[in-house]
């Protein structure tokens, strides 16, 4: 029988509707091995296949998000250990998921671990929170995203000046460059992450899905295109029952009561 320690993520459900995900390798300063990547796919895909699981929180703990990816893989493995078939299919699942993620970081977010965070469709971070992307300073560079999705986050130049000098940046240049949500006081951000999800949590599935796809597509698609894609999902919402009970209970002055139909 294997103990919590042999466990890369832990699970609990800390309020209705709300799964939060926390990465359990503190000794190794919650490194990203393969290991931890693959049960995070498999819980999100079992969040995805619960009924009444609408929100997902991924936090690291108190203290701690993640150093970034496992550097003992690295060193043993080489490219292989972060470019092999199986983390990538376990990667595009937690890229690709319907479910609304928020990240709770209460520390270090580094490499990969940063990669994880900007996975996900908001950050609340804590006042000791601190940000990078280090790769440059062991000679390689980002491997999971982070040349691509920082720009997009924070623009072209703060995202160079992070990447090609390796430094850190703290919680509240993060929030003024728009890579979080909020910043809490230390120890604080799992309880606001908690939060926002149990306000996410109180809608339906079906829409907060759509919804996150179609924000998603501003990312990559032009704006005409990323128009076409709302005015598809909107349509979509239209066809369910959780849509129908909105607009009755709105008129009825009642609160929703939204079954992911």
């Amino acid at each position: 029988m294997s103990s919590l320690n042999d466990v890369a993520v832990l699970r609990d459900a800390p309020a209705k509707g709300v799964v939060r995900l926390r990465l359990n390798r503190p000794s190794k300063r919650n490194a990203l091995s393969n290991k931890m990547i693959a049960e995070l796919a498999d819980h999100i895909r079992a969040c995805e296949a619960e009924k009444g699981c609408r929100c997902v929180v991924l936090s690291g703990g108190d203290g701690l998000f993640s150093a970034g990816a496992d550097v003992s893989e690295m060193r043993d493995a080489g490219i292989d250990a972060i470019q092999n078939r199986k983390r990538a299919e376990d990667w595009q699942v937690l890229e690709t998921t319907r479910l609304p993620l928020i990240a709770s970081v209460d520390g270090i977010c580094l490499g990969g671990g940063h990669e994880l965070a900007m996975l996900c469709d908001m950050i609340v971070a804590s006042a000791r929170a601190r940000f990078g992307q280090p790769e440059v300073k062991l000679g390689h560079i980002p491997g999971d995203g982070a040349t691509q999705r920082l720009p997009r986050r924070i623009g072209k130049y703060a995202a160079m000046q992070m990447i090609l000098t390796g430094d850190l940046i703290d919680a509240e240049e993060a929030q003024r460059l728009g890579l979080v949500n909020e910043v809490t006081e230390e120890g604080r951000s799992d309880d606001r992450a908690v939060e926002l999800a149990k306000l996410v949590a109180r809608h339906s599935s079906k829409a907060l899905g759509l919804a996150k796809d179609a924000v998603r597509a501003a990312e990559e698609l032009p704006l005409s295109a990323g128009l076409e894609r709302e005015r598809r999902n909107i349509a979509l919402a239209f066809t369910t029952r959780d849509q129908k009970e909105g607009m009755a209970a709105f008129f009825e002055k009642r609160p929703a009561e939204f079954t992911d139909e």
